[in-house]
């Protein structure tokens, strides 16, 4: 399964806010050079994440965006399944009708083993550990 480039840049648009956390909203053009992100794609982000209450938006001489939440409120599983969709490698995992051999697939039963040991990942992490993570890998402020 390969994660798209919404799912990707989301999530490090997010790691940056809670690199950040507490000391107010960050400028879009600051994320976007600091995660080398292209800014016209990470305002396309933005309206997902705000929309389900993950960040908010500020306007004004001090405005940007932070999360709502704090970090360690804040699971992966949540923000890939909101950008990406389902993270089920195949689609009859997710619809077992369309395949009429649904029933009877033990390929099937892999693809579903795989996608409850990606879920079970994604949901075992949050924001705060990829901070600390971030932190222990690249310095206490990067």
């Amino acid at each position: 399964m390969k994660l798209s480039t919404r799912a990707r840049y989301g999530t490090r648009v997010l790691l940056e806010l809670a690199l950040h956390w507490g000391e107010g909203p960050i400028l879009l053009k600051d994320i976007a050079q600091k995660q080398q992100i292209p800014l016209p794609y990470l305002q396309h982000l933005i309206g997902p994440l705000v929309k389900t209450g993950i960040i908010k938006t500020t306007r004004g001489k001090r405005g940007g965006i932070s999360l709502l939440k704090p970090p360690k409120e804040v699971v992966l599983g949540e923000v890939v399944q909101l950008l990406e969709g389902s993270i089920a490698p195949v689609k009859c995992v997710d619809n077992p009708e369309t395949c009429p051999r649904s029933d009877l697939c033990v390929t099937r039963d892999i693809w579903e083993e795989v996608k409850k040991a990606i879920g079970t990942v994604l949901e075992s992490v949050t924001l705060q550990e990829l901070v600390e993570r971030q932190r222990q890998k690249y310095g206490k402020n990067d």
